[in-house]
C-alpha cells in the first residue's frame, strides 16, 4: 500500500490556454452503463479519424495542453487507439485513460505499455453486485478488477473512478475496502448526473439533500485515504463550502477551494466527432463553440463564447439561491453540467452543501421533480423542478449529527470552515 505513486501536477490558470483536455474518442462502448450521459454503444457516424485525430492532437499541445485524458464509449475499442496515444507522447503530453475495463486483457495492456500510457483510471462505482446492476452487465466487477490487475502487472499507473448515485451512497466505504488493495495514483469521486440513460433513471440521481449524507461520508473517506496514502479527488460537482470543504479541496486545488466550473479555465471539452465544448460532460446544444474539423483550436479558445462561459462568467447568469449566497462571488453556481442539466438552465445548482444545509437550519429540504422526460438521443436531458419541503424530524436530528463540524443554529449560519 506505501509503494510510489505518479506525482501528477495540478494544472495552474494559463491565459495562453488549457492545461488539460478530456476527449471522447468513440461511442462505441461494450457495456450499458445505467447512468451513461451520451447513451454510448455503437460508433458514432462522424467520429474523427486516424488523420484528423493527429491534427486535433498537433493543435492541443500548440494551445499548450499537457495532459489529454481519453475516455468513451470505451476507448480501448477504437482500432487506431495506440496510434493516437503514441501521437500524444510523441508530441510531449501525459495520455491517459479512463476505462470500465470489460475486455482490458493481459495484451491489451502489453500494448498500451508499449505505447507508453502515461497512467489509467479503471472505473469502479460499488461492491460487486452494485457494480454489475449499475453496469448492466453481470460480471462487469469482475472485469474491471482485472483490469486493474493487468495493468499493474505491466507496470502502468492506476486509478480509479466512482459515480456516485442512490444506489452507491451508503457503499462507498465498502467500496474503499476493495480500492485500497491497489496501489493507486488516485481516486476521482464525482455525482451522477441525470443525464442521458441516467435522465430515465429516477431511483438513481441524488436528492439536493442527499449531500448531507455524502459529505461527512467523503470527510471520512478522505481521512482513510490519507492513510494509505491514496489521494481522493472530488469532482467539480462535489460541494461546496461546507465544513468538509478544507478537507476535500484543501490540499488539491489552486486557492484550497472551490472556484466555480474549470471548462474553459483548465480544461478544454472534445466530442467524438471534433466539436469543442469547455468540459466533454456537457451537453451539446448550446455549449459546442464550434468543430476542430473547420475552426483552429487556437482561434476557438480566444474567441468562442461557449468556451468563456467560465473563463469571463457573467455574475448576471446567477439565480435563485446561488443569486443571493454568501459564496456567490468564489463559487459562480459551481458545475455548469449539474446545473443546466437538471434545471435546463446553470446559474441555480441545488447539489450544494452549504445550501442544503441552510435549508436544514430552517427545518427544510429540496428535492427534485421530473416534469419532462428526456426524448432517449445523445446527451440528452430531462427537466426538472425544485420542491422545498419540510425535513422528517427524525431525519434531520441524524444528518445535523452528521454534518456538525460545528455548532448548528438558526444563528449560526453554516457556512464553510474555509
Amino acid at each position: 500500500m506505501n509503494e510510489p505513486r505518479p506525482n501528477f501536477r495540478l494544472p495552474t490558470i494559463d491565459d495562453r490556454g488549457p492545461t488539460y483536455a478530456v476527449w471522447e474518442v468513440t461511442l462505441r462502448c461494450n457495456q450499458a452503463c445505467r447512468f451513461c450521459g451520451t447513451r454510448a454503444g455503437r460508433v458514432g457516424p462522424d467520429e474523427l479519424n486516424t488523420t484528423e485525430a493527429r491534427e486535433l492532437i498537433r493543435q492541443l499541445a500548440g494551445l499548450g495542453v499537457r495532459e489529454v485524458s481519453m475516455h468513451g464509449g470505451e476507448a480501448f475499442l477504437r482500432d487506431d487507439l495506440y496510434e493516437i496515444v503514441g501521437a500524444i507522447r510523441e508530441h510531449g503530453m501525459a495520455a491517459t485513460l479512463v476505462t470500465g475495463g470489460r475486455g482490458l486483457s493481459l495484451d491489451v495492456a502489453r500494448r498500451m505499455r508499449a505505447v507508453d500510457i502515461t497512467a489509467v483510471s479503471v472505473s469502479l462505482d460499488g461492491p460487486r453486485e452494485i457494480h454489475d446492476r449499475l453496469r448492466g452487465n453481470v460480471g462487469s466487477f469482475d472485469h474491471a478488477l482485472a483490469a486493474l490487475g493487468y495493468l499493474e502487472e505491466v507496470g502502468i499507473a492506476v486509478g480509479a473512478n466512482t459515480q456516485i448515485n442512490r444506489e452507491n451512497l451508503f457503499e462507498l466505504h465498502a467500496l474503499y475496502e476493495t480500492l485500497r488493495q491497489h496501489p493507486l495514483y488516485g481516486w476521482q469521486v464525482q455525482l451522477m448526473v441525470p443525464m442521458g440513460r441516467a435522465a430515465d433513471e429516477p431511483g438513481l440521481w441524488l436528492e439536493p439533500y442527499d449531500l448531507l449524507e455524502l459529505m461527512p461520508t467523503l470527510d471520512e473517506l478522505r481521512h482513510r485515504a490519507d492513510e494509505d496514502k491514496i489521494p481522493l479527488w472530488a469532482g467539480d460537482n462535489i460541494g461546496y463550502f461546507g465544513p468538509f470543504e478544507d478537507t476535500l479541496r484543501g490540499d488539491r486545488v489552486p486557492g484550497g477551494c472551490s472556484s466555480g466550473c474549470g471548462g474553459g479555465v483548465l480544461a478544454i471539452g472534445i466530442e467524438a466527432n471534433g466539436d469543442i465544448k469547455g468540459c466533454s460532460a456537457m451537453a451539446s446544444e448550446g455549449f459546442v463553440a464550434g468543430n476542430v474539423r473547420n475552426q483552429p483550436l487556437r482561434q476557438l479558445w480566444d474567441n468562442a463564447a461557449e468556451l468563456k462561459l467560465s473563463r469571463c462568467f457573467d455574475m448576471n447568469k446567477l439565480w435563485g439561491f446561488c443569486r443571493t449566497c454568501y459564496y456567490a462571488d468564489a463559487c459562480k453556481g459551481g458545475c455548469i453540467w449539474t446545473a443546466n442539466t437538471i434545471l435546463g438552465q446553470y446559474g441555480n445548482n441545488p447539489y450544494c452543501h452549504h445550501r442544503a444545509l441552510e435549508f436544514l437550519v430552517g427545518g427544510q429540504r429540496e428535492r427534485l421533480v421530473r416534469v419532462r422526460a428526456a426524448p432517449g438521443k445523445n446527451r440528452d436531458c430531462a427537466l426538472f423542478e425544485l420542491v422545498v419541503e419540510p425535513a422528517p424530524a427524525e431525519w434531520a436530528s441524524h444528518v445535523r449529527a452528521r454534518n456538525q463540524a460545528q455548532p448548528i443554529t438558526a444563528e449560526t449560519p453554516l457556512a464553510a470552515s474555509v
